[in-house]
């Protein structure tokens, strides 16, 4: 399995995930809206890379999107967050990352985290935050397997969920 871009062959695969994990309320492609077409959600990415999208989006930080690929299939994604805000400080983390329904159980999670922060260490961020729900047994497992530290539970602003925050040092 390796982390690598978007790419223009790559819309129907990242639009079907991204409807899957609608189930879980997650954004497989975060920042892309019904209306747009792949070429501009891909300069899209890249200007968030790049930390352009930051004067007309105050909640965001710079990020980059890595999908997961095992055996030519896109199984995954991680979104590595080139700093923190206040939002990312309290509940969201420098790294989110998310494997497709087919494909859990099979040690996806574990190896896109891993890789995950590689690049997130390349960025120079040698203390990352990672959280997850509280309730979420796997996503907390494969933060501790991969030397997550418990810091903190902490309530969801909006809707009180308990999110786990994990330091990986």
């Amino acid at each position: 399995m390796r982390l690598r871009p978007l790419r223009i062959d790559d819309e129907a695969v990242a639009r079907a995930a991204h409807e899957e994990l609608r189930a879980d309320d997650f954004d497989f492609c975060p920042l892309l809206e019904p209306e747009m077409s792949w070429p501009d959600y891909l300069a899209v990415l890249e200007a968030d890379r790049r930390g352009e999208l930051l004067p007309d989006r105050p909640d965001r930080v710079a990020a980059t999107l890595l999908v997961a690929e095992a055996e030519g299939t896109i199984v995954g994604r991680s979104s590595i967050r080139h700093a923190l805000n206040a939002f990312l400080e309290r509940e969201g983390g420098h790294i989110g990352f998310a494997v497709r329904p087919a494909f859990r159980r099979r040690g996806y999670a574990t190896e896109i985290l891993q890789q995950s922060l590689v690049v997130a260490r390349s960025l120079g961020i040698t203390d990352v935050l990672v959280t997850c729900d509280d309730d979420n047994v796997g996503s907390a497992s494969v933060i501790e397997r991969c030397g997550g530290t418990l810091d903190s539970i902490v309530e969801r602003d909006g809707d009180g969920t308990a999110v786990r925050r994990y330091w990986i040092r």
